[in-house]
């Protein structure tokens, strides 16, 4: 018995368990904002037992390359918590996505390269799928990186017959995958394999528009768990098995509940094209935009009974979060009643404005939900639009002609009085116009959201 206890073998099962145990409670953890911060540090003392008990693995005689692994890994993690702004944090989860999705596709290859002549039929099958998904998920997530940063035209980039040949690249992948699964001496199928799996994941993000990448997001972050998933049938790890298959249906159930957040389809959302300038959809949208000066706006928000901020991806980029809760802490100084009015699809990931405005302080029971907060806006004095766009635009609601018509929406229009912060009259994200700019109870607030928001707060204290 004490031999058994000091075995490596249950030394590494015994972690496995517990970092499990972690995975599992973490994940439920950041169902709510309240114990989301608890839900990470679950999260990461789970990989840390994770990777700790991978250490006894019998296996292992040579610690050095691993040792050099995780000195290099955590520098470089080091290094994107210190210094990748909040507001990168889109693009940042996207390289990640991509640095799993490489890491499983590598293994499969070196595992495909060292015993695929020894290996049964489930195990080669699996193998597959983890390249397979490997391999298209970290071409995927760069061009969603490229996107999301700037580097890339955010815009479908579309051609004729772009669905055929995504189809025949597709197809060709899986041919190849077939064959080699049923030829494990056919090393160029396997290899064509891989290769068109970088292509196709390419190929399957560059027609989405930068508006969707929310829902592409979580789409890629499921199609990198079910790859560490099938990894660890390939090795034969338990760990890989809990943990891919945790993050690939929890990434999974996530793009479902986004799609329904904009009212629409998985299909529609890979093969819609949504970004692209509809000419039929803007039709409706005109007139002039009524501008307010920074004097009036600081009346107006002084002297009201309740305020409703409304942030979006222009607030992460302004990187006005700050500035966002001083003003909101001197409006209720006043008496104002404040209250967040939070889309679930606003900024590029999900949670994304959840994540700035806690990072500010803002305590989570100022934070509403859609649902939750569309009641309140019509007895809302003002509702402050910070960067928000898309998820404001009242077609969705009144255009059945719009391609976001039927996209649930925070009704600020239906506020006594909204102003709109904003850098200048340009479309959003998705290049729809926006008819609540034109509304006769919209003001346009011009300028960099951060230095007018400072400039309020200063302005209100004046009145």
């Amino acid at each position: 018995m004490e031999a058994a206890l000091q075995s490596p073998n249950y030394i590494l099962e015994f972690t496995y368990i517990v970092a499990s145990i972690l995975f599992i409670w973490g994940l439920k953890s950041l169902s709510h904002p309240d114990t989301a911060r608890k839900g990470m540090f679950l999260a990461e003392a789970g990989m840390a037992a994770a990777v700790i008990g991978t250490l006894f693995h019998r296996d292992i005689h040579f610690f050095g390359w691993i040792i050099a692994g995780l000195i290099l890994g955590s520098m470089v993690g080091a290094a994107f918590a210190v210094w990748v702004p909040m507001t990168a944090m889109p693009q940042r989860t996207a390289l990640s996505h991509a640095f799993g999705a490489i890491a499983a596709a590598l293994v499969g290859i070196a595992e495909f390269v060292m015993h695929s002549g020894t290996m049964s039929t489930f195990t080669r099958s699996a193998l597959g799928l983890e390249v397979m998904l490997g391999t298209l998920t970290t071409t995927g997530s760069l061009i969603a990186c490229g996107k999301l940063q700037g580097v890339i035209r955010g815009t479908p980039m579309q051609f004729k017959g772009q669905q055929f040949v995504n189809m025949l690249i597709f197809l060709s992948m899986v041919g190849c995958f077939a064959y080699s699964l049923h030829n494990p001496a056919a090393t160029p199928f396997f290899y064509g394999m891989v290769t068109l799996g970088f292509v196709f994941g390419v190929m399957l993000v560059i027609p989405i528009g930068s508006a969707d990448m929310p829902v592409v997001m979580s789409l890629l972050n499921s199609y990198a768990g079910l790859s560490s998933a099938a990894t660890g049938f390939v090795l034969g790890n338990n760990i890989l098995i809990i943990a891919g298959t945790l993050d690939g249906f929890s990434g999974f159930i996530l793009s479902i509940l986004m799609c329904k957040a904009m009212n629409r389809s998985i299909t529609n959302v890979l093969f819609g094209g949504f970004g692209a300038v509809h000419a039929k959809a803007a039709a409706g949208a005109g007139g002039e935009m009524h501008e307010i000066s920074l004097e009036d706006a600081a009346v107006r928000l002084a002297y009201a009974s309740k305020v409703v901020f409304v942030p979006g991806y222009g607030l992460a980029t302004a990187q006005a979060q700050h500035a966002v809760r001083e003003l909101a802490d001197i409006l209720e100084e006043r008496g104002v009643t404040v209250k967040y009015g939070i889309h679930p699809v606003a900024g590029r990931m999900p949670g994304h404005m959840n994540v700035l405005l806690a990072e500010a302080n803002v305590p989570y029971g100022d934070l509403y939900e859609m649902e939750q907060i569309n009641p309140e806006f019509p007895t809302t004095d003002v509702a402050l639009v910070v960067g928000a766009n898309d998820v404001v635009n009242p077609d969705a609601r009144d255009n059945s002609d719009s391609p976001i018509a039927g996209m649930p929406i925070l009704e600020v229009d239906r506020a006594k009085s909204v102003i709109v912060l904003k850098r200048g009259q340009g479309r959003g994200f998705s290049g729809l116009e926006n008819p609540l700019f034109f509304k006769s109870v919209t003001s346009m607030l011009y300028g960099d959201a951060k230095a007018s928001l400072s400039r309020l707060a200063q302005e209100v204290k004046n009145v």
